[in-house]
């Protein structure tokens, strides 16, 4: 259910469970942040999905066993976020509830028109992970945090383009070829280079 495709500096990561919406299960979580912990020599880091959901979150029947709060969501994000190359989420669909932690912590975000982005924490009882108040606050502010986590609202693609959640609007069958054409100059550098200057602009 989790793909890891090598292509030299490139690593593309697949959550592929279409026929679930893309949710998760403790075995996924550990299985991609694991993939993430060990792609320290990749250059561009690329994480999608399959079909016309990127993920739903927790699987449903995880989620009441106690996965909803289990710290391997934050493991996850943490290990994208501390990856030295580019990491961009190429995103196929809709991001739903903790599957929204990769997201934030990818370096960059592209998405299908069709895409829509809810964190129901509210509605649901949970805390979100600890770190994703804070990475979502630093891409669109804390008004529309808010908006997002406690109002309980679902934003569309275009919206959350303006917002600054999503850096652009890509159709399905580019997604992938755009991700590897913004991580073309990174490609071309030497990692201390990348992580240099990824280390600036954090």
């Amino acid at each position: 259910m989790i793909r890891c495709a090598q292509e030299g500096d490139t690593w593309v990561v697949t959550i592929d469970r279409p026929e679930k919406a893309g949710a998760l299960t403790r075995e996924m979580l550990v299985e991609l942040a694991e993939i993430a912990t060990n792609a320290q020599t990749a250059k561009l880091f690329v994480l999608t999905g399959t079909g016309r959901v990127f993920s739903a979150g927790a699987d449903l029947d995880a989620a009441r066993a106690g996965l909803a709060t289990d710290p391997v969501w934050e493991r996850l994000s943490g290990a994208i976020a501390a990856l030295p190359g580019l990491s961009i989420a190429a995103l196929n669909g809709t991001v739903a509830g903790g599957a929204f932690g990769m997201v934030l912590a990818c370096d960059m975000r592209i998405a299908v028109p069709e895409a829509k982005f809810f964190y129901p924490v509210m509605k649901l009882g949970f805390l979100p992970q600890p770190s994703d108040p804070g990475r979502l606050v630093a891409l669109i502010g804390p008004a529309r945090a808010k908006y997002i986590l406690m109002a309980g609202q679902k934003i569309a693609a275009v919206q959350a383009e303006t917002w600054g959640l999503v850096d652009q609007i890509v159709d399905a069958d580019d997604l992938i070829a755009t991700a590897k054409m913004l991580g073309s100059d990174t490609l071309a550098a030497d990692l201390s280079h990348i992580a240099a200057i990824k280390g600036m602009t954090a």
